[in-house]
């Protein structure tokens, strides 16, 4: 594969110890200036302990991206959850999107899902990129309400 192919990954991870809001602001602002500097572009998701992130561009940035987030001593239990050549990316404006979203209801109202928790138990690509999909238009949106 080329360096010049658009390429996606998406990884879960867990937190070590307590993250704050300031450690967020710094992993946000490091990532920002990395994926600048790479033209990388995606999303950050952190939840109860939990990231997910989604990374696009080309594949070999992609890829030395995630070896650098791999071996980051903030987080453990790094898996890849997708990865795959795409035709456009998601967030092309955004070196790294972020929300922090709230903690999860102890029981969901019947018929609603656990988006972020359906990304992170996936074990089949379809279902990661439709979670992914709806995370995507959700942060989109809020992100036109700012």
């Amino acid at each position: 594969m080329s360096d010049t192919s658009l390429y996606a990954l998406v990884y879960s991870s867990d937190a070590i110890g307590s993250i704050t809001e300031g450690a967020l602001q710094e992993i946000l602002e490091q990532a920002r200036r990395r994926n600048e500097r790479l033209d990388v572009t995606g999303i950050l998701l952190y939840r109860e302990g939990r990231f997910v992130q989604y990374l696009e561009g080309s594949h070999d940035n992609v890829l030395a991206v995630y070896d650098d987030i791999a071996v980051d001593a903030r987080h453990t239990n790094a898996r890849v959850l997708l990865q795959q050549p795409v035709l456009a990316r998601r967030f092309s404006s955004w070196t790294m999107g972020y929300e922090a979203l709230r903690d999860a209801p102890s029981a969901l109202p019947e018929g609603c899902r656990n988006t972020f928790a359906e990304i992170e138990r996936a074990d089949d690509p379809a279902r990661v990129l439709r979670a992914l999909s709806e995370l995507t238009l959700w942060f989109h949106v809020r992100a036109m309400r700012s």
